[in-house]
């Protein structure tokens, strides 16, 4: 599996977490603590823009933003997430995606924050022409999301790493929900 990850073009860390793992690939998905490595993975394999694994992958996506909502509530935000999740199911087209990522452009015209960013990368799986697109704006989901964490822990107290930390480990637990098992890497 590391061979196949490395010519999937991995990132270092996750490749140095995994050659650290005795239990082999199954274990290592059930214990890896980073739900942003597991989201590029599953975009990775995810297929082309409106097949079902797309579908799932942003459906995932979402429901690793949705915890970040916490940090910020401006309607663009949500309605972004929802938007996507529609799509999903089937419910909306990818030209409402679009909209919907970019309302949160013009909502955020000066500034954005950790949080629009994770609903705008959720919104950006679904269209993306390739996996390899998609499984980046997919993993920043995860990543934006600890941000938007460790970006509240800050002015809270100096808890940030902890924070993203645990928003991390939060989503791989969000992936292992929608793939409890490893996924094949042929």
């Amino acid at each position: 599996e590391i061979l196949k990850l490395e010519n999937m073009e991995a990132c270092r860390d996750s490749l140095v977490w995994l050659r650290s793992q005795p239990g082999g690939w199954a274990q290592a998905w059930a214990e890896c603590p980073r739900g942003d490595w597991m989201l590029w993975l599953l975009g990775r394999l995810s297929g082309p823009p409106e097949s079902v694994g797309r579908k799932q992958l942003v459906s995932t996506a979402c429901d690793c933003a949705r915890p970040a909502l916490t940090y910020d509530t401006h309607p663009a935000v949500l309605e972004c997430i929802e938007t996507a999740e529609k799509w999903s199911r089937g419910e909306a087209t990818i030209g409402d995606v679009r909209m919907a990522r970019r309302a949160i452009y013009a909502a955020y015209a000066a500034y954005t924050t950790a949080v629009a960013d994770a609903a705008e990368s959720a919104a950006y799986a679904a269209s993306a022409a390739d996996a390899a697109d998609a499984a980046l704006s997919a993993s920043y989901v995860a990543t934006y999301a600890a941000s938007a964490a460790g970006t509240y822990a800050r002015y809270v107290a100096n808890y940030a790493t902890t924070a993203q930390n645990q928003t991390l480990a939060q989503c791989a637990d969000i992936v292992r929900s929608h793939c409890p098992t490893a996924p094949s890497l042929t």
